[in-house]
């Protein structure tokens, strides 16, 4: 099987990386025709949920098996996050720092171990302070020869241009609707009205719609935030609702992370020689401290995230009555709740649901700026409230 298989709405990108692996392992460093060079620093760009750390472990993979498909075994410890050869420096935090890099850089002078490239990928690489990025720069300026960075960030403008003037740069498309939806159905064997609706609700987030289509919890979850903030009538209300959309951001943010941080302890306890249910030794608690740190990390990170979703969500509400409102033969991403946006498009003018949806957009923008959530949220809500509107010529 490729290690390019599971991929999906980005032909273009996947055949570069494939020319480039294969230029990689090619004594004159491109391929007859095809025009494609290796070159030892990349960028994956694109929005969220297109897929730019897939493609990019999909590359390493590529690179470290010296085959444009890859191989099985080397796809397997790269998913794993466990090849000798393989890197990775991301953040459970809002940063990454200096020190972060320190080791990583270390690691990237090692001759590769058993394939024929070691790779180090930086996942949101936009998270890097600027110092960070500084110390970063000569390595990519002069990577050991067999070495490979491919760093991701939603654009290259989140970097410094001297960043950006030394790595190879390819840009992610949003999937479509139908790539995504044919992705759910073949990967992961959703039935395709199910897999449909998760694609498009979740604006082809390839993450997102993965969890609508296989989670009715989170399907429920947004649903309720939808209803509530079409339901807001008041000052009042607004600050109700705001309270329970951010106890829904927390309980989606606790649902992605319960999981993942029980499997990280009982596999962290494994490594440790340490059977289920025996006591951590003195000794040990350092390091299970450590990891319940980062846990406690991700945590804060995954509820920021929850909530920046909430608000990505009401965007395309708003923008479906928009759409009711202005007539636009444009497909609506929340179409099942037909009725209450036609409500919602007689109850405000088109104006006043644009002043919503960049107040919404200012909200995402304050909470960036660690701008205390609630008051965020409560201030959108306000901007955010539906008063019929009395029909001209009426008696």
């Amino acid at each position: 099987m490729s290690v390019w298989s599971e991929l999906t709405g980005q032909r273009a990108a996947i055949e570069l990386f494939r020319e480039a692996a294969r230029a990689s392992v090619d004594p004159a460093g491109g391929v007859a025709g095809s025009g494609q060079r290796m070159t030892h620093s990349w960028l994956v760009t694109g929005p969220p949920g297109s897929g730019r750390s897939n493609l990019a472990y999909a590359f390493a993979t590529a690179l470290i098996a010296g085959d444009p498909d890859g191989d099985e075994t080397t796809r397997i410890q790269v998913e794993a996050r466990s090849h000798p050869d393989l890197h990775v420096l991301a953040t459970e935090g809002v940063i990454i720092k200096r020190d972060d890099v320190r080791d990583i850089v270390k690691r990237s002078h090692y001759a590769p171990s058993v394939g024929a490239h070691r790779v180090i990928i930086v996942e949101d690489a936009d998270r890097m302070t600027e110092q960070t990025s500084n110390f970063l720069l000569k390595e990519l300026e002069e990577p050991p020869e067999r070495t490979v960075w491919i760093l991701c960030a939603p654009s290259d403008a989140d970097l410094i241009p001297t960043i950006r003037s030394r790595v190879r740069t390819v840009r992610l498309q949003v999937p479509s609707v139908a790539d995504v939806a044919e992705l759910l159905e073949r990967r992961d064997g959703v039935d395709p009205v199910l897999a449909e609706r998760a694609a498009r609700e979740s604006q082809s987030h390839i993450g997102m719609a993965h969890r609508l289509a296989t989670s009715a919890d989170a399907r429920a979850r947004r649903e309720e935030t939808l209803r509530l903030a079409l339901g807001v009538r008041s000052a009042s209300s607004a600050v109700a609702t705001a309270a329970r959309l951010l106890e829904l951001a927390g309980d989606d943010a606790k649902a992605i992370t319960a999981l993942r941080d029980q499997e990280e302890r009982e596999h962290a306890l494994r490594s440790l020689g340490l059977a289920p249910g025996q006591a951590v030794p003195a000794a040990l608690r350092g390091q299970i401290k450590a990891l319940e740190d980062d846990q406690k990390r991700r945590a804060t990170r995954s509820l920021r995230d929850g909530i920046d979703r909430i608000l990505v969500d009401l965007a395309s509400l708003f923008r479906d009555v928009l759409v009711v409102q202005l007539g636009a033969d444009v497909p609506l991403v929340n179409r099942e709740l037909g009725d209450e946006l036609d409500r919602a498009a007689a109850a405000a003018t088109p104006a006043a649901t644009l002043a919503t949806l960049d107040a919404i957009q200012i909200a995402r923008t304050r909470i960036e700026g660690n701008v205390q959530p609630t008051l965020a949220i409560e201030a959108m809500l306000v901007a955010a409230i539906r008063r019929p509107t009395p029909i001209r010529g009426a008696a």
